[in-house]
């Protein structure tokens, strides 16, 4: 009897898994898919050329080189597997603060987008040719996204979907206001363009200097995240050199209080990231 129920139990928690198991009519997706946020992740870094097979290889490199040294160091197997842990996610640290950092370098450069839009509306160019002069006379950073918006609209003459592969390619939720901007003005028409665009400028000044000053401020928040994470492993480290201490380490004690640490660690520099944060903007138009 109890293998009936036991049965049944486990039939009716299968059945309400199964439509997030198996949606209905959903497609197989694509596995390389599954890399594509790593790929926009190291194309926004500027590294967009390395393959994503590549930078997991060297992940897992950099992981095993810390973890031997680490062992070497501490004597402590404990020690040796967390630095691997950590060695391994190095790598991805590192693209995502060079990509949060030239995500922000890059929001900083659409009001001067905007100006030479302006200046090329008021020359008298239509709006597609407008954002193609991008590609000439724009940020230099921003220069290769708007030279294949211009080939794009030459190749398709569809002002549309060159606008939203601009948009996909771009990936910055100031870049969809601007560009949502752009779209308005041209299938509505109308002659106040200029004018919505310096006030746009105008705008995006101001909250850029507005998220730089409160950025500045949170700034002390993290570094004391950063220090506070790293100062006990620090420590440990220094304490395994001496043998009875890595000794001490390595006894099922020493385990327990290291892996107790380590969550700890992780939970607290999570909560004061939280914490030190700015709202980032969300794309609303995608």
């Amino acid at each position: 009897m109890m293998w009936v129920l036991g049965a049944g139990l486990g039939g009716g928690l299968l059945l309400l898994v199964s439509p997030r198991l198996w949606p209905a009519g959903e497609r197989k997706r694509d596995r390389r898919d599954r890399w594509a946020p790593v790929r926009a992740r190291l194309g926004l870094a500027g590294l967009g050329r390395v393959p994503v097979p590549v930078f997991l290889l060297v992940s897992v490199i950099v992981g095993l080189v810390l973890a031997g040294v680490a062992l070497l160091v501490t004597s402590v197997p404990l020690v040796g597997l967390l630095t691997a842990v950590a060695g391994t996610a190095l790598p991805w640290i590192l693209v995502s603060l060079r990509a949060g950092g030239r995500r922000r370098e890059r929001s900083a450069l659409w009001p001067d987008v905007v100006d030479h839009l302006v200046a090329a509306a008021r020359s008298g160019l239509a709006v597609p040719d407008a954002v193609g002069s991008l590609g000439r006379q724009g940020p230099e950073d921003l220069r290769p996204e708007f030279r294949a918006f211009a080939r794009d609209y030459a190749a398709s003459a569809s002002w549309g979907g060159a606008l939203d592969r601009l948009k996909a390619t771009l990936d910055d939720p100031v870049a969809d206001r601007v560009l949502e901007t752009l779209r308005m003005a041209r299938e509505v028409g109308g002659s106040d363009l200029t004018a919505i665009l310096r006030q746009l400028s105008a705008s995006l000044r101001d909250e850029a200097a507005t998220r730089a000053e409160l950025d500045a401020r949170q700034s002390w928040v993290r570094n004391a995240a950063k220090l506070g994470v790293a100062a006990p492993w620090l420590i440990l480290v220094l304490l395994s050199t001496r043998p009875e201490a890595a000794a001490a380490y390595a006894a099922p004690e020493g385990t327990a209080l290291i892996l107790v640490g380590a969550v700890v660690s992780v939970l607290a520099y999570r909560l004061m990231l939280v914490v030190g944060r700015l709202p980032s903007e969300r794309r609303w138009f995608r």
